[in-house]
């Protein structure tokens, strides 16, 4: 067990990195400042614990009893709650200032001693883990889009609520295999949300926009939808507008004369899709053509052409919607497979 926690723990910190550029370099301009901050606070806290975990673990240095462990562990349910209400309330542009008192717990690791702050703090965590359920609740008319992904993450929340459970009764447990477990499951929940994000690379903004449906009244009741279609499609057809890398939903919804809201709802309504994925598929369908038609063309200089700004997000783009890679896909449908 404790190999398995101490090869988790390294992957964790790994993910934490890895998940930090990803999202300093998101680009879809969903993502706002205070979320960003959040969402990095949090995955610096993670790898926090799990580089203490590793370290009493393996050098036997009983990092999990001192302050600024206990004081991460405090921390990581209210920014990880901070992070998920930006994602699950779009409309929600600003923080506020009563969100100062999820400051308060952090009081705890400092005022409580030291064999009750472990349990308080998996209290209080568990009580975060349920108000995030209930959000999630909110999206159940989109659950058909995201089956695959609510599986990945559910089970991410299962292990989440066990490590809590266990977290508060402290005699349940030796210190040491607890530490362990705890290491196992952050480390298997980072591997779940790999997984999800390499399933569905634009999850992040899929999911936005489906909260975003969930939480208000209709946008279009004055919007002739078949039209804004109609002349979205043209904008796609003629004018190429899916090849520019930094093709936003507040840029497009000005082209066709609607806010944001109405075309993200007009989107998932008319057409079941989110915005990233609509243009994801324009470009994967003008990559295709380019693939066949011209066969000296290299991969990546395709990829660039059709809008992706990097190799990596057009090969994951492409098997996500074809389920193979661009130079598969060439091998079966380009010129050499019809002579």
């Amino acid at each position: 067990m404790t190999v398995l926690a101490l090869l988790l723990a390294g992957y964790s910190i790994f993910c934490a990195v890895a998940l930090a550029v990803l999202q300093l370099r998101n680009d879809s301009g969903t993502r706002r400042p205070f979320a960003q901050t959040m969402g990095l606070l949090t995955l610096a806290l993670l790898a926090g614990l799990q580089g203490a975990h590793a370290t009493w673990l393996y050098a036997d240095v009983p990092a999990p009893h001192e302050r600024l462990y206990t004081l991460a562990l405090f921390a990581v349910a209210p920014c990880f709650f901070l992070f998920s209400r930006e994602l699950l309330t779009p409309a929600r542009a600003q923080p506020r200032p009563r969100d100062a008192w999820h400051a308060l717990p952090l009081l705890a690791a400092f005022l409580l001693p030291e064999e009750a702050a472990r349990p308080t703090a998996f209290l209080i965590g568990a009580g975060y883990l349920l108000w995030l359920g209930r959000r999630l609740l909110a999206l159940r008319p989109e659950r058909a889009r995201f089956r695959i992904e609510i599986g990945l993450l559910g089970t991410a929340f299962l292990l989440a609520i066990a490590v809590a459970l266990a977290g508060m009764a402290p005699g349940l447990l030796p210190d040491k295999r607890f530490t362990a477990l705890y290491a196992i499951a952050i480390g298997m929940a980072f591997l779940l949300v790999q997984t999800t994000l390499h399933q569905r690379p634009q999850l992040e903004a899929e999911v936005q926009e489906a909260a975003q449906g969930a939480y208000q009244h209709t946008t279009l009741a004055r919007v002739d939808c078949d039209a804004a279609l109609a002349r979205l499609s043209q904008l796609m057809q003629t004018q190429r507008l899916f090849v520019d890398p930094a093709l936003s939903l507040p840029a497009l919804a000005a082209r066709l004369d609607l806010t944001t809201h109405q075309l993200s709802e007009l989107l998932n309504t008319r057409l079941g899709k989110s915005f990233a994925r609509y243009v994801r598929e324009q470009r994967i369908e003008a990559a295709k053509s380019m693939l066949c038609d011209e066969p000296s063309a290299s991969v990546l200089s395709v990829g660039l052409a059709v809008g992706f700004a990097a190799q990596s997000n057009f090969y994951e783009a492409f098997r996500d919607i074809e389920g193979m890679t661009p130079g598969q896909y060439r091998k079966v449908h380009g010129p050499a497979a019809r002579r």
